[in-house]
């Protein structure tokens, strides 16, 4: 009766072998991201602190999406940039008028 055993732990190791020579497992058990819901990002454009507040992030294996957080963030820091920009403008502006 072990013999049976053993015989059918050989049989698994080649079958396992075999299905990772040819490609049917992978080292990586995280496959390759797929969404079929609409981009959960920023309007192209302006956009508002409503359209930030409506941002939604596919959840992954290990939390949300870093690329789809990444872009928004990137966004956010770009729009940020912006407004900071225009406003010393704005303040520059005013001093020179008030002088």
């Amino acid at each position: 009766m072990v013999w049976i055993f053993f015989v059918l732990v050989a049989l698994l190791v080649v079958v396992a072998i075999a299905a990772a020579v040819t490609g049917r497992i992978t080292p990586d058990p995280m496959a390759e991201a797929v969404s079929s819901a609409p981009d959960p990002g920023l309007p192209s454009g302006d956009f508002r602190a409503d359209d930030v507040d409506a941002v939604r992030f596919d959840t992954a294996l290990r939390g949300y999406r870093m690329d789809q957080v990444d872009d928004v963030l990137d966004r956010l820091q770009q729009r940020i940039a912006e407004l900071e920009s225009a406003r010393e403008a704005a303040r520059t502006d005013d001093g020179a008028h008030h002088d």
